[in-house]
């Protein structure tokens, strides 16, 4: 049976000349890296992903680069590499999605599954930055996050820019992310080219 995709020609950041194909059947997108996260159940049933929630993680805090984000997401984060690390893992987390600071994209749980990030949120796909609230995040994952958002709202019917929020808009004082740092106005600008890019117009 010929598989249904839908994708986003990406022609910003690392994923220049690269189509991020969304499989509708697995939930697994095309021309990025995977890992695959233990940490993931089903959505409930009749229940689609309708949000996007963005978010900035770090690891240790403040540091960027190396194994430690796909080792949490995998749940072999070696506790005496680093303070920090002794107290976050034991938890049982994942996102969607993580871009690095070079753009490099990975995807670590299938779009039509629950990633257990923003509270095992039911109906939300989970997409992080690697930053940190107050250092400005870098050009190429704007790019890199603008491609992925089109390439979800050209799969999913129900998300759209609109539908893209902070993790500090569904967590209110208890979560940051991504913090002042994040330029909504410039992520949503390029969202916006990234759609019209394939003949799908993206406004909020």
């Amino acid at each position: 049976m010929r598989r249904i995709v839908a994708y986003a020609n990406a022609r910003i950041g690392n994923l220049k000349d690269v189509d991020l194909r969304v499989d509708l059947d697995s939930g697994w997108m095309s021309g990025v890296r995977h890992i695959a996260s233990p940490n993931y159940d089903a959505r409930p049933p009749g229940v689609e992903a309708d949000l996007i929630v963005i978010h900035g993680i770090s690891l240790p805090p403040g540091e960027f680069g190396g194994p430690w984000i796909d080792r949490l997401f995998t749940n072999s984060l070696p506790a005496d590499a680093h303070p920090y690390f002794a107290e976050i893992g034991s938890l049982r987390v994942s996102s969607h999605v993580v871009v690095a600071r070079d753009g490099a994209v990975t995807q670590y749980v299938g779009f039509t599954e629950r990633a257990w990030h923003a509270g095992k949120s039911d109906f939300s796909v989970g997409v992080e930055l690697e930053g940190t609230d107050t250092l400005p995040y870098e050009p190429v994952q704007y790019g890199a996050l603008a491609e992925i958002v089109a390439a979800l709202c050209a799969a999913y019917p129900r998300l759209s820019p609109d539908r893209l929020v902070g993790h500090n808009d569904i967590a209110p004082g208890r979560k940051t992310d991504p913090g002042p740092a994040f330029d909504w106005p410039s992520a949503r600008s390029l969202i916006a080219a990234a759609g019209t890019a394939y003949g799908k117009p993206l406004t909020a």
